[in-house]
């Protein structure tokens, strides 16, 4: 079952690297989509027989992160009519490359940190802690708006893989809670990039300093 997981998270990191090595926007959508269908099977892998806070935590991570929120990010692209980041602040090639050497840092770090037994042999910690900073990289280096919902989006993963080692100490409404606001927030974002683009023309965000009188 640990092999199991641990081939999972692997999965995870790379595709870590290839959301941050292709320009095309409904790529990295889709990337993320399955990253999320993976995210919903971890909390199954945990105990030999999953309770029902991991069945829960599975099927709602499932659906929200592998079909509804993906499913609202792909109209919104429909609708703001791009197809790919022309212009990011680092090029893709700089991008996996510091993805590659934020995962370094994330699997050492993690080495130097006192585990629990039952999770001394897995990879959720450096997986979280390198998710996390993919997503970071997303959110500040892309330009258009529907990209660095995907950066808080894979930001957000890297969060739900650490709150795996919480489950059983945190309460089963906290968890929904984090992922409600994760849908709030990405249906708002939605909504916005919709807006900029009937605005300007262009969902890029440093047209936003037009808005300075």
């Amino acid at each position: 079952m640990m092999d199991l997981l641990n081939a999972l998270l692997v999965i995870i990191l790379v595709m870590n690297l290839f959301s941050l090595g292709t320009s095309r926007i409904l790529s990295v959508i889709r990337i993320v989509a399955a990253q999320g269908v993976l995210l919903g099977i971890i909390p199954l892998l945990l105990r030999e027989r999953p309770g029902f806070p991991e069945l829960v935590a599975a099927a709602v991570a499932i659906v929200l992160k592998g079909i509804v929120i993906p499913g609202v990010m792909t109209r919104a692209l429909r609708d703001a009519q791009i197809k790919k980041e022309v212009t990011p602040l680092i090029g893709l090639l700089p991008s996996i490359i510091l993805g590659a050497l934020a995962t370094t840092l994330a699997l050492l770090f993690s080495n130097s940190l006192a585990m629990a037994p039952s999770q001394g042999g897995t990879l959720i910690v450096p997986a979280a802690f390198a998710t996390i900073l993919v997503g970071f990289i997303i959110l500040t280096t892309r330009v258009k708006a529907i990209s660095q919902a995907v950066g808080y989006l894979v930001l957000e993963n890297g969060i739900f893989i650490f709150g795996l080692l919480l489950v059983d100490a945190m309460p089963l409404v906290v968890e929904m809670g984090v992922l409600l606001d994760l849908f709030v927030g990405i249906f708002v974002i939605a909504i916005i990039v919709k807006h900029i683009n009937r605005a300007f023309s262009s969902t890029d965000t440093d047209r936003l300093v037009s808005l300075k009188e």
